[in-house]
């Protein structure tokens, strides 16, 4: 086979990234969703907390106060989200770094989030940064919405505290774990729109971060699960798309001005709840939202993340089955989201470069940053079978694949991929060529310190050999 091409994986003009598991619903296997949504997305958002000095610590909060009365969600001692077993407990064979393992393998970022008593020691910050430096370029969230007063960190220190305790984690951070850009998330502007809410509390860690973020829903039912929202309640609110989009803009330039100078804004949550909405009006927001983020000539957003995959409530492109919560139903949002994330300006950029003999070595940097190769196919006809055998050395190769605008995962061990779904949705490829491009994250989902000095923020492999490609263009008989 000749004419492989390296290829490079880029930025999109604005990243999707996607919520999977918070307190809301159960972490759903990568394999699941890229199935579903037909390509990875930039980064995952993976919700933790970490409150090691309390005694029933690291019991999830729903189990270890199950006899507790509860009448809103943050009412638990800690705060409810599976817990990071990491840190001084140092239990890295359970969650979440299975599930940063399972991201990473497949093409995808780890956006970590970690609410945390702030008056843990500098031992224990050391000891999560030695966890997450083998996991490439991490994205970490700690004491998401500080501005607030719905979580633990907040009943338990000033606001003061929380903005120098995270000012610290970020210089710990940057001396022990570089591989990790650090997030702050505030609540966007105050009310009279000019300063951001307790700005000057939060000054020093605004200054700190590496990148600035706010969760911001069109809507959203707070007071679930525990009520239901209804013309009759105050549980709820909803905003109009071009507010809460003008907000986000504004809160990006203050943000900015109080730093002094300009770094990445993400919306590390953002979605509209349909409980309030419905669910043909929640598609129509995202919509708009999107559709104002592409007319928009001020490139001002880095990315959002989708809150979120699964949701028990109606923040999901699927809802989690009641009787099973192994079991999702697909939402109207699903297609909305499908249609959003295929559209240009959200997708990463691949760009097609030199001619390359192998063996090659391949660079995976990160879902923005990272060399395949480009192998080239063409087809006679509509493809009966489109298959890939992976043999010899290959098959223990960790790959991500994309043909016809469809990603596929082959994991080590696998020796056999049906590319058929590449072309069910309608993608007429006769007399067209087309190319297979082949990307290497790291097989096991972390980097290897062994590869050299850039260890842990790219990942090698080595490819020797193609796999084989049949295409058939009748059944067999």
């Amino acid at each position: 086979m000749s004419n492989i091409k390296k290829i490079l994986l880029g930025k999109a003009e604005c990243a999707i990234d996607l919520g999977d598991g918070s307190e809301r619903g159960e972490y759903v296997s990568q394999d699941y969703i890229l199935n579903v949504l037909g390509r990875p997305m930039r980064a995952i958002s993976l919700m933790t907390a970490y409150y090691p000095l309390d005694e029933t610590f690291p019991t999830r909060a729903h189990d270890a106060f199950a006899d507790k009365d509860i009448t809103f969600q943050w009412d638990y001692p800690y705060d409810d989200y599976e817990t990071y077993k990491g840190g001084l407990i140092g239990q890295l064979d359970k969650e979440p770094f299975n599930w940063m393992r399972d991201v990473r393998k497949h093409g995808q970022d780890v956006c970590l989030t970690v609410t945390m008593d702030t008056n843990v020691s500098d031992e224990h910050i050391k000891a999560m940064a030695k966890d997450l430096s083998t996991f490439g370029r991490v994205m970490l969230r700690v004491n998401h919405e500080a501005g607030g007063d719905w979580f633990s960190f907040t009943k338990r220190a000033s606001y003061e505290d929380i903005a120098l305790f995270f000012a610290h984690v970020c210089d710990i951070f940057h001396e022990e774990a570089k591989n990790v850009k650090l997030i702050l998330c505030l609540n966007g502007l105050d009310p009279d729109g000019v300063r951001i809410e307790k700005e000057e509390e939060f000054t020093p860690a605004i200054k700190a971060t590496d990148i600035f973020s706010m969760d911001r829903y069109m809507s959203l039912h707070w007071g679930w699960p525990y009520d239901i929202a209804k013309k009759d309640t105050k549980n709820y609110y909803r905003e109009t798309v071009a507010n809460i989009y003008d907000m986000g803009k504004r809160t990006a330039k203050r943000f900015e001005f109080v730093a002094g100078e300009k770094r990445p804004m993400v919306l590390s949550e953002m979605n509209a709840d349909g409980d309030v909405t419905g669910p043909y009006e929640q598609c129509d927001m995202l919509k708009e939202f999107c559709d104002r983020l592409k007319a928009d000539p001020e490139k001002w957003l880095e990315g959002f993340t989708f809150y979120q995959f699964r949701d028990r409530g109606r923040l999901g492109l699927e809802w989690e089955d009641p009787n099973n919560s192994e079991v999702g139903i697909k939402l109207p949002l699903m297609d909305t989201f499908k249609e959003i994330i295929n559209d240009e300006f959200f997708m990463p950029k691949i760009e097609e470069k030199e001619e390359i003999s192998l063996p090659v070595t391949l660079r995976w940097g990160s879902a923005e940053d990272s060399e395949g190769v480009a192998i080239p196919l063409s087809f006679e006809n509509e493809p009966v079978f489109c298959e890939g055998y992976f043999e010899d050395e290959l098959k223990d190769a960790n790959l991500m694949m994309e043909l016809n605008g469809r990603w596929f995962y082959k994991a080590p061990g696998v020796s056999f991929i049906d590319f058929m779904p590449a072309f069910f949705e309608g993608k007429k490829v006769a007399g067209k060529d087309l190319t297979l491009k082949i990307f290497a994250p790291p097989a096991t989902g972390e980097n290897d310190s062994s590869q050299g000095d850039d260890w842990n923020i790219n990942w090698y492999y080595e490819l020797k050999k193609l796999p084989e490609i049949r295409i058939e263009y009748t059944a067999v008989i």
